[in-house]
């Protein structure tokens, strides 16, 4: 780990335009021997800081092994995003991290995996669904349900297809407004849980996206008498100092970006069940 506030330079080695606003950027220190010694669990993310601008937490996508480079899928929606996507290979910026608590991938070995995600901000949950493909015999059957709200939202369309090859792999796509083209299906993610079988005693499942939708999903799982435990979110608060003292992501007594961003349904269900908390 990184000084708590204190970034490192970094260098862009590459990077990928995903959607006309979402683009992918592999870092790597500036310093090897900060590169060697830097580690993260899966689920964590890293602050990026641009001199003069500030910065923003940004979730890591690479592999946790992988000790090369570290991968980072950002979505354009303000003056910051948009400035680290013109960004190039070979410009520099600020790293720091990495925080939070991230997803208990071996607390899950040796179950089926569902994991449900929506709208864009679904790279947590790309991460997990890679962690899992590449340690495919660790864990039982993966049903992935992707949503979106606009067809053109869908992004990563090849990797959805390369997952379909892999064994006991089921994967649905949805959005809530399709096109001429679009081949997939229409309406919320809900719609497919009748065709996957869940046994509540050996299934874990994992949530990232919208809290409505997510708040849906749980209420669907706890029907099937899935055990809150068992129930993981991906939570997204405004975050800005990634230590839990500037109060702006609080949820509850909890701060997410100290004490989440993933957390059980059983730390969260009384708050949850109050929105605007």
């Amino acid at each position: 780990m990184t000084s708590g506030l204190l970034p490192h330079e970094a260098e862009v080695v590459d990077r990928q335009d995903e959607t006309p606003d979402m683009f992918s950027l592999r870092l790597r220190f500036t310093d090897p021997e900060i590169q060697t010694t830097y580690r993260f669990a899966l689920g964590q993310f890293n602050m990026l800081c641009l001199p003069g601008l500030g910065e923003v937490p940004i979730s890591i996508v690479s592999d946790p092994d992988d000790r090369h480079a570290i991968d980072h899928t950002i979505r354009q929606v303000g003056s910051l995003t948009r400035n680290l996507g013109r960004l190039e290979v070979g410009d520099r910026l600020g790293l720091r991290g990495p925080y939070g608590r991230g997803w208990p991938a071996e607390t899950a070995e040796g179950t089926d995996l569902l994991i449900v995600t929506g709208g864009l901000g679904c790279a947590p949950s790309v991460s997990l669904i890679e962690y899992a493909l590449r340690r495919r015999s660790r864990y039982g059957r993966i049903h992935i349900i992707q949503g979106v709200k606009h067809a053109h939202d869908l992004i990563w369309r090849e990797r959805y297809s390369a997952w379909r090859q892999h064994p006991d792999v089921e994967v649905y796509l949805t959005a809530d407004t399709g096109d001429t083209f679009w081949p997939f299906h229409v309406g919320p993610v809900t719609q497919f849980f009748e065709r996957i079988a869940i046994d509540p005693a050996h299934c874990s499942v994992f949530l990232c996206g919208p809290e409505g939708m997510m708040r849906t999903v749980i209420q669907e799982m706890v029907r099937r008498d899935v055990p809150a435990g068992r129930i993981w979110l991906s939570m997204e608060r405004n975050m800005h100092c990634a230590l839990g003292s500037c109060g702006r992501c609080q949820l509850g007594p909890k701060f997410v970006c100290r004490d989440g961003p993933v957390f059980s349904y059983a730390e969260l269900a009384p708050y949850l069940a109050h929105k605007g908390v």
